[in-house]
């Protein structure tokens, strides 16, 4: 069981919660991005530095991880060609994509897309502040444990 971070995004208050969860329940960690991402010395923990190329850090995750193994990334479409393979996937504020809201999240997603780019609608999600922080623990703890137990089977 693997923890696959998409790290181009990740607020640093999500960074230290998975940070901390690896080293106490000793889960291999691996932060991808196409930058430098600093991560503690330890052996449970690495990171990944993909090219400039879009969407790099997507394929990389999207090729390497497995059912049983948890994601987090804010990328619907990522989210998506993982949900279709079994992996387990939630976002930075702490909701889970899911084979039942999946398809409604990318439709959505890219309806806002479409409004975007049209110049209709500026401006991005709102901030990310302590109650996003709370959501996203919850649901990793809770989404964490189920897989540990589900390998340990």
């Amino acid at each position: 069981m693997k923890i696959w971070v998409d790290a181009d995004a990740c607020p640093g208050a999500v960074k230290d919660i998975i940070v901390t969860a690896a080293h106490r329940r000793k889960v291999e960690t691996v932060f991808v991005a196409n930058k430098l991402i600093v991560v503690p010395d330890s052996p449970m923990i690495s990171a990944i530095q993909v090219d400039m190329s879009p969407d790099a850090a997507d394929r990389l995750i999207e090729s390497r991880a497995v059912k049983g193994d948890l994601v987090i990334t804010q990328d619907i479409p990522l989210a998506h060609a993982l949900v279709q393979n079994s992996v387990t996937v939630i976002n930075p504020r702490g909701e889970a994509f899911t084979p039942e809201n999946i398809g409604e999240r990318l439709s959505m997603r890219n309806l806002m897309q479409d409004v975007r780019d049209a110049g209709e609608l500026t401006g991005g999600p709102k901030a990310f502040g302590d109650k996003e922080k709370r959501t996203f623990a919850s649901m990793f703890d809770k989404e964490l444990t189920r897989l540990l137990r589900a390998s340990s089977v």
